[in-house]
């Protein structure tokens, strides 16, 4: 679809310069003179709107070569193992994530508020930080 809009917006774009050519080679006849033989700005507006719906098109093209075709969620016939990859290991019962939620939204919240809840929030944030990536260091869930 975005390579005919391109198509569209490049023979857009070479019928609006002609046109303008022959709108002011009818002008030079009348008393109306024109300073210029042709209007660009409507030229550059849709060399560079196709060109923009060119760029799109070559990047939905190239995702979909580079993800190997047509994704399981993509076909109707598809079972739910189809596209079941393993996405990750997550810590099931950690209290961290809340913990660096709360000194991020302190963080956050002091530049809106005051700067001194940034000195707060970013400690908070920092050992959670360390906190999470050290769970499985020691204590209960240690390996």
């Amino acid at each position: 679809m975005f390579w005919i809009l391109a198509g569209f917006f490049a023979l857009t774009a070479v019928l609006y310069t002609v046109w303008s050519y022959i709108d002011y080679q009818n002008s030079q006849n009348s008393e109306i003179k024109k300073e210029q033989v042709v209007e660009w700005v409507g030229t550059v507006a849709l060399s560079l709107s196709a060109l923009l719906a060119a760029l799109i098109a070559f990047y939905i093209g190239a995702s979909r070569r580079a993800q190997g075709g047509e994704l399981p969620e993509d076909r109707l016939d598809a079972e739910i193992d189809d596209g079941d990859p393993e996405v990750g290991f997550f810590s099931p019962w950690s209290w961290w994530p809340m913990v660096l939620a709360l000194g991020a939204a302190l963080f956050f919240l002091g530049f809106a508020v005051g700067i001194w809840l940034c000195f707060i929030g970013a400690p908070i944030a920092f050992l959670a930080i360390i906190g999470w990536y050290y769970e499985y260091y020691r204590g209960y869930f240690a390996r």
